[in-house]
């Protein structure tokens, strides 16, 4: 007699669920990447008109970055969300129903990998689950980046020795 480690639960043998599921992270980090880039490059030209406003460019751009993460938890949210419709895609363990902001809730903590463990996906799910948490921590570290570079550019010492 075998031990049963090397079966597979009955929710991971549905390939249709998991096509799915691999489908829909695809779009939604394709999405995620589009919008990201798409606003860097928007807030870039916006903060490059804003000569004499230096103190507000820092501002802006903090701001701009903020909202461009918020739709982009939105983006994963709204996918987990979607996903859960068909019950062989998995679901989020920790709280039932799970309702539209409560799937945006637990893709906030899972994009910025806080990840407080009140909640839990279960099922082919976690793959979409999995991969944001990559995605979330590659789109921060390029705000950060880009923050760091905007930020050089703003603070330069003029010829003077003052910050311009």
């Amino acid at each position: 007699m075998t031990p049963d480690v090397l079966a597979v639960p009955e929710m991971y043998r549905n390939w249709g669920a998991n096509l799915t599921v691999v489908a829909a992270t695809i779009a939604a980090v394709v999405a995620a990447v589009l919008v990201h880039y798409e606003g860097l490059g928007l807030l870039s030209a916006r903060l490059a008109r804003r000569q004499r406003q230096r103190r507000r460019k820092v501002l802006v751009g903090i701001a701009g970055i903020l909202v461009l993460h918020v739709v982009e938890i939105w983006i994963f949210g709204v996918a987990c969300w979607l996903l859960m419709f068909w019950p062989a895609c998995g679901h989020i363990a920790g709280y039932s129903p799970l309702h539209l902001l409560d799937a945006v809730y637990f893709s906030a903590i899972t994009f910025s990998t806080v990840g407080f463990g009140d909640l839990a996906p279960v099922g082919p799910l976690r793959f979409l689950i999995g991969t944001e948490s990559l995605a979330g921590f590659v789109l921060i570290t390029w705000s950060a980046s880009f923050t760091y570079l905007e930020m050089e550019q703003f603070w330069r010492r003029d010829g003077r020795g003052e910050r311009s």
